[in-house]
């Protein structure tokens, strides 16, 4: 095996004990997660985080002068200027919302609405998630603007040769994604952004798979919006990040109005208040924010370096065992360093989701399905794939019992190969 496998040894996992839930097991098995680029599992700190927050400070933002109020205000503006800092933006640019889906909604109803109209182009890639894709072309529909695609390459990486030729005078929004979810492709965003930015493009990026890998720097990317969830970066379900340059903020409509979010309302009109709490109406997630705050301290601590080590080695191990099965096949780029630990693939004769059945049975847990990007999976011309995704608290084993589990779908549905651990011990011997 790989020399980068010795990351990732059998022996126990430094981080795994920081999350309650991976003490549970499932039909009588331990627990291997293994769909985190759906959601991860939350460390103690942040459920304490949660926790402490209801038991101590739970009060409205932002217009009480009660003291419960102003210690929820101060913790939600503290995270806010945590969650600045991790990404390299000021609080000022930063916006929460329910998920990086809300996220680029917004974006497409508050700005891209007003940017586009009839013959415009909007650029997308074919490995965009839905929550990438359905939002510009409604506002497409809207505007009379019309949506281009710019094309993979068979071993998963974006054309960039396709994607310079289809920037042209006409393209006014470029939207992409930092890191597939179902490929697992690393998207070189800055030089892309670079690219589009010269036929004044705005450029948004979907990096819900890329924050959790301590891999955003909107300063070095240099796009223009960038979005991400909560939840896929060790913190709570509910709360989102829309970061956008602040020129830009300034020229965006509130796409949800309320209280909370003007300066002035009288019987004819409303004014908006000052960004970015025009874009928060209402009783923002507060809670999940400060949790969220919780999670960044959390991923901080481990540190960027560390989360992109792991990963690598692990993936790295995982790829050489199911490349090595000859009744696998595995979809997206080599591991490498513009790899993330998505790992799709589809075992020859069984369905997606009968093979994801039959893992959760041996208590290995992963995802099967088109992954809400349908345009992907008719490029790849598949029906679905099972993904299994590696987090901060995964190992080794956890690659091993996907690999015995696979053996398990083999025997259920009568199907012969070599399997992954099988040519990975001969490849060791």
């Amino acid at each position: 095996m790989s020399d980068n496998t010795e990351n990732t040894s059998n022996a126990e996992n430094p981080y795994r004990g920081d999350f309650p839930i991976l003490a549970r097991e499932i039909n009588g098995h331990p627990l291997s997660y293994l769909d985190n680029a759906a959601t991860t599992q939350k460390p103690r700190a942040v459920i304490d985080a949660l926790v402490r927050f209801y038991e101590h400070h739970n009060a409205n933002v932002h217009r009480g002068v009660h003291t419960l109020s102003e210690e929820a205000s101060s913790l939600y503006e503290e995270a806010r200027a945590k969650v600045a800092a991790f990404i390299g933006a000021s609080a000022a640019e930063v916006i929460f919302t329910r998920g990086a889906t809300e996220s680029l909604n917004m974006v497409a109803l508050g700005f891209a609405r007003g940017l586009l109209r009839p013959g415009d182009e909007v650029l997308l890639t074919e490995m965009e998630h839905h929550s990438n894709l359905v939002p510009w072309q409604e506002a497409a529909r809207e505007t009379g603007a019309v949506t281009r695609f710019a094309r993979i390459t068979d071993s998963g990486t974006l054309e960039l040769e396709d994607f310079a030729a289809q920037l042209n005078e006409r393209t006014r929004l470029v939207a992409l994604t930092h890191a597939s979810n179902v490929l697992g492709t690393l998207n070189p965003v800055a030089e892309l952004t670079a690219m589009a930015h010269k036929v004044g493009a705005v450029v948004v990026v979907d990096a819900a798979q890329t924050a959790p890998k301590g891999l955003v720097d909107v300063a070095a990317l240099d796009c223009d919006f960038l979005a991400f969830s909560g939840h896929k970066m060790y913190g709570p379900t509910g709360i989102g990040v829309l970061y956008g340059k602040a020129a830009l903020l300034e020229r965006m409509t509130p796409a949800f109005t309320g209280g909370g979010m003007i300066a002035k309302v009288d019987k004819e009109r409303a004014s908006w208040g000052e960004v970015p709490r025009r874009f928060e109406p209402g009783t923002p997630p507060i809670a999940g924010a400060v949790a969220l705050g919780a999670a960044v301290d959390y991923l901080q601590g481990v540190g960027p370096a560390e989360l992109r080590r792991r990963e690598a080695g692990l993936t790295a191990y995982a790829l050489e065992a199911l490349d090595a099965a000859e009744d696998v096949t595995v979809f997206g780029p080599p591991a490498g360093d513009h790899r993330t630990g998505v790992i799709s693939f589809n075992l020859r004769g069984v369905h997606p989701h009968d093979v994801a059945e039959v893992l959760d049975e041996t208590g290995v847990a992963v995802r099967a399905g088109h992954h809400c990007c349908q345009v992907l999976m008719q490029r790849l011309e598949v029906p679905g794939v099972v993904r299994a995704s590696l987090g901060l608290y995964n190992s080794r084993e956890d690659v091993e019992r996907l690999l015995a589990g696979l053996n398990r779908v083999r025997e259920v549905f009568g199907v012969s190969g070599v399997s992954g651990g099988e040519a990975a011990r001969r490849g060791r011997a």
